[in-house]
């Protein structure tokens, strides 16, 4: 049942939604993994990188209740959850028209959650941790498999905080590099054609993908995860007791997806996205990566390859170059958007340069990106 689920999974919604996306083949593959693991992944990068329309593509693929909503300052519980049945309170009674609003969801998106106020905020911590929506006496169990939110900053209110941890993966989406423009071109067309969906998979039918969850042999991947665990913690991730026992989950999603009943060590890859801060993400990969390459596994999952070392004489000219810029001044405020995102993209880079140079080219690029404020 489940490997017929996990190949539908792939080849009805994650290879076309890979071939429609270019270059965001980790980005789809994560979003499966967080409905299959139950858990929430929040995506963080600057506009325009397709992040939004990933969520609401793969949303589409599925047979599915589906809701999206852009969260701003001035923002109204009513307008996520929906609005007081008028007619009832006429009659005494608080009830929430829920048809089409969040509580009906099963696949669900909130782009710039950070935005959410307070009286939003607590009813998104009890539905992203307990599935549940209450407004005076009523209460609403929901049949959410997996919420996504976008941003292009992080939380810097400790208010936010608790929300933020509710997303157990974080993943960085970046601007496409200069190679791949004239794929992208062509791809970006052909999102715009109407095509005719096949949707294949049901909600229901990774709902009995997710409930096998529990039956998967983990193992053998115990010792080296817990081992990778404290080695996290010594990177400053926050990965708390409670997180650690979640993260089980997507180890054996991974295993899922990949048709197996046990999970192996090739399915740590998931821990490249337990970061907290974005100067994390490059260690945290350079870490996981060394873990992966002594790795065995006779069905790994596709992102579970290490990453090949990069050219550090390249990069650290490209870190130059950029600080040159810096130091002539004049810059408009797009083109320190662009510096940092690409500073930001050349950290990540970092993480398969070899220790040597690494810290040394990490510094210095954190250097830029703190002067471009």
């Amino acid at each position: 049942m489940n490997v017929d689920v996990s190949q539908r999974l792939r080849a009805q919604v994650i290879d076309p939604l890979k071939r429609r996306f270019v270059g965001r083949d980790e980005v789809i593959e994560l979003i499966a993994l967080a409905v299959v693991a139950g858990e929430h992944l929040f995506l963080l990068g600057p506009p325009g990188t397709a992040k939004s329309a990933l969520i609401r593509h793969f949303a589409n693929a599925l047979q599915s209740q589906y809701f999206e909503y852009m969260l701003t300052r001035f923002s109204e519980p009513n307008e996520i959850f929906g609005p007081v049945d008028i007619a009832r309170l006429r009659e005494g009674v608080v009830a929430t028209i829920t048809e089409g609003m969040l509580p009906q969801a099963e696949f669900a998106f909130l782009d710039e959650i950070f935005n959410a106020n307070s009286a939003i905020l607590n009813n998104l911590l009890t539905v992203l941790n307990e599935r549940t929506y209450r407004r005076g006496a009523e209460t609403h169990k929901l049949p959410l498999l997996s919420l996504f939110s976008a941003s292009n900053t992080l939380p810097e209110d400790d208010a936010l905080g608790a929300l933020f941890d509710r997303f157990l993966l974080r993943c960085h989406v970046g601007n496409l590099p200069r190679e791949s423009m004239p794929e992208l071109l062509r791809a970006g067309w052909e999102l715009e054609r109407p095509v005719d969906i096949k949707q294949a998979v049901s909600a229901e039918d990774l709902r009995a993908l997710a409930g096998r969850l529990w039956s998967v042999d983990l193992s053998r991947v115990s010792e080296p995860y817990a081992d990778t665990t404290f080695k996290l913690r010594d990177l400053g991730v926050d990965l708390s007791d409670r997180r650690a026992v979640k993260v089980q989950k997507l180890l054996a999603a991974s295993a899922l997806l990949c048709g197996r009943n046990a999970s192996d060590a090739s399915d740590l890859w998931v821990l490249r996205y337990v970061w907290d801060r974005q100067e994390q993400i490059a260690p945290v990969r350079a870490l996981v990566d060394g873990i992966l390459k002594q790795a065995d596994s006779h069905a790994p999952h596709t992102l579970a390859r290490a990453h090949d070392a990069v050219d550090a004489e390249a990069v650290a000219r490209e870190i130059e170059s950029l600080h040159a810029q810096v130091e002539a001044g004049g810059m408009s405020l797009s083109g320190i958007a662009r510096a940092k995102e690409r500073l930001y993209g050349l950290s990540d880079q970092l993480a398969w340069v070899q220790d040597g140079a690494r810290e040394q080219l990490l510094t210095r690029a954190r250097t830029l990106i703190e002067r471009l404020g």
